[in-house]
């Protein structure tokens, strides 16, 4: 592999990370004295729709027949034979756990045992987290800036190292990663974990799983999650897929119940019922794709500004000058968007925004094109 230049983490003090997540809606709608409700929050990469009925009926099921006064299933059976049953995976493949943040977490276990990690940049910050519950050695490995506009498009870098974490697609970027390419890098490293948690989301998505390939490859982990889809992330709901050896050792060292009552029901009603999943999947692909070129259209008109091409629910924007201003000012009127600087390799300059409704996303186009009035 062609050497890179890669920063190299191993010896940085963890108390000069800055692990920030957008979605801290609360603590936002306190300091602005408003509502949760009455924020548009295009920090968090969830879909704007309320969720399925199907999940509300079935959670008010659980509560009238208390169906949570008992503990949990802790093997979490049905829920994982509904998930192998949809991916056509053994079960024994298959780990569901408390969101994909928990997953990632034990997915550091097993890249600590593997050697150096290399986590392409910028990327999601939980990957370094995750690494240093268990003092594993890690490198960032930068990705190119500037990309095309049509995707899935070939993974760019092979960076030197025993383990290799990919998002597909790529948060922040929005990149979605071509699967022969993928595989290629399968055969190169001891270990791969590919997060999917916006797969589903993603028009053409599926297309570029790496689910087929846990049959083939034991150093494959793919992680997925369900609270972005279906806008339930205080759930917390998500899966991995790999090696039933790697999993089992997981499922002996964890919290017994990982789930809750109400978490697995809904897992198993979404997951169980396909034409609904279909139909649902269909009409979040068809908002992808309106409202990003929507937006994109309107944010172009800005002077100073570019709009990076996404193949997603997200996107970057990238300006001649600071945003800080920008993303002040927007928050003074009850906006939140994605600051970019504790992404490795972005600074002030760079912004995530995540797609809204039409409704809210007039009001935020008109907004950001307002904070670059002032």
């Amino acid at each position: 592999m062609e050497k890179l230049n890669i920063s190299n983490l191993d010896n940085k003090n963890m108390s000069d990370i800055d692990f920030k997540h957008g979605g801290n809606i609360f603590t936002k709608a306190k300091k602005l004295n408003l509502l949760p409700s009455e924020i548009i929050d295009s920090s968090a990469s969830l879909v704007p729709f309320k969720p399925p009925k199907l999940i509300v009926d079935a959670l008010t099921s659980e509560i009238k027949t208390l169906g949570f006064r008992y503990y949990p299933e802790s093997n979490l059976n049905n829920l994982r034979e509904i998930i192998g049953k949809f991916h056509q995976i053994s079960p024994d493949n298959i780990l569901p756990g408390n969101g994909a943040s928990e997953l990632i977490t034990w997915a550091g276990y097993e890249a600590s045992k593997c050697g150096a990690s290399s986590i392409p940049s910028p990327g999601f910050v939980d990957y370094e987290r995750s690494l240093n519950c268990w003092n594993a050695s890690f490198n960032y490995s930068e990705l190119p800036k500037n990309w095309g506009d049509s995707f899935p498009q070939s993974f760019p870098i092979q960076p030197i190292s025993d383990v290799i974490w990919i998002t597909n697609p790529h948060n922040p970027t929005g990149q979605l990663w071509d699967k022969k390419s993928l595989e290629i890098i399968l055969k190169k490293y001891k270990l791969v974990v590919c997060d999917e948690a916006f797969l589903s989301i993603t028009p053409n998505g599926e297309k570029e799983s790496l689910i087929p390939l846990t049959k083939i490859y034991d150093n494959l982990l793919v992680i997925r999650s369900l609270t972005k889809l279906f806008n339930i992330a205080g759930l917390r709901l998500g899966y991995i897929i790999g090696s039933s050896e790697k999993l089992k050792k997981w499922n002996f060292k964890r919290d017994p119940w990982p789930l809750n009552s109400f978490a697995i029901k809904a897992g198993i009603e979404l997951l169980s019922n396909e034409v609904f999943y279909k139909e649902w999947t269909e009409k979040i692909h068809y908002w992808v794709r309106e409202e990003s070129a929507w937006v994109a259209n309107e944010l172009s008109k800005i002077k100073n500004l570019k709009v990076h091409k996404s193949s997603t629910n997200f996107f970057l924007i990238e300006s001649e000058f600071s945003l800080s201003s920008n993303i002040n000012y927007l928050e003074s009127k009850g906006i939140l968007i994605r600051e970019c600087t504790s992404f490795r390799f972005l600074n002030e300059k760079w912004a995530r925004i995540s797609l809204q409704t039409r409704k809210k996303n007039k009001i935020l186009c008109r907004e950001i094109q307002n904070s670059f009035k002032k």
